[in-house]
């Protein structure tokens, strides 16, 4: 169960966003839960920013998502496409959505992780997903298309053996922009805007 911290940055003018102190589980027993982000996150001046918790079912859809941030939250799942509620932490502004994509995304580094879990590519494969992300500050939904390339899977000697980093090029369909993703298992390695600052066990591997 890899701990650790990440720092979450501005990709363009390198602005500290927050820092993220997660917690993941992996579990590889069959049943409908195949995997679990928990994550709180902090501003770089120590006041609470916000929280993820994300479970992936073994074959990397959505069962649950909740994220807050600000005076805002979200609740969503797989289903019909994705479907989730927005609303204020009282209730009382709830809107809900519903759309025919594959998953979620957001600033989190959880959402790398679940994307490429969902895909499960091969090396030199591309495929094209959709993906509801929701944006920072106030969690507004916003519908994306990427295009995902595993451009390489290289295993590394280390002092708890070997570990195998998988390189991803992202693509955004609507503006061309690209950028790369490092996955070590479960874990984000360097994506633009999120830095991996210490991890205290080796990643969890996906079988």
């Amino acid at each position: 169960m890899p701990r650790g911290r990440y720092s979450l940055h501005d990709p363009h003018d390198h602005t500290p966003l927050a820092e993220e102190h997660f917690q993941e589980h992996f579990q590889c027993a069959p049943g409908p839960s195949g995997w679990r982000y928990v994550s709180q996150l902090t501003t770089p001046s120590g006041d609470h920013h916000g929280s993820v918790d994300l479970t992936l079912d073994e074959l990397g859809r959505p069962l649950r998502l909740e994220l807050h941030a600000a005076a805002w939250q979200v609740r969503g799942a797989a289903l019909d496409g994705v479907t989730w509620v927005r609303s204020d932490p009282t209730g009382t502004e709830a809107t809900e959505g519903n759309v025919r994509a594959h998953a979620f995304t957001g600033t989190s580094p959880a959402f790398l992780v679940a994307t490429a879990r969902l895909l499960r590519l091969t090396p030199s494969a591309a495929t094209r997903v959709r993906l509801v992300a929701f944006t920072d500050p106030v969690l507004a939904p916003r519908t994306v298309d990427q295009s995902w390339t595993l451009l390489n899977s290289e295993a590394h000697a280390t002092d708890n053996g070997l570990l195998t980093v998988d390189e991803y090029q992202v693509t955004a369909l609507d503006t061309g922009e690209r950028h790369t993703v490092h996955l070590a298992g479960d874990v984000v390695l360097a994506a633009p805007g999120i830095e991996l600052e210490d991890l205290e066990s080796p990643p969890s591997a996906f079988t």
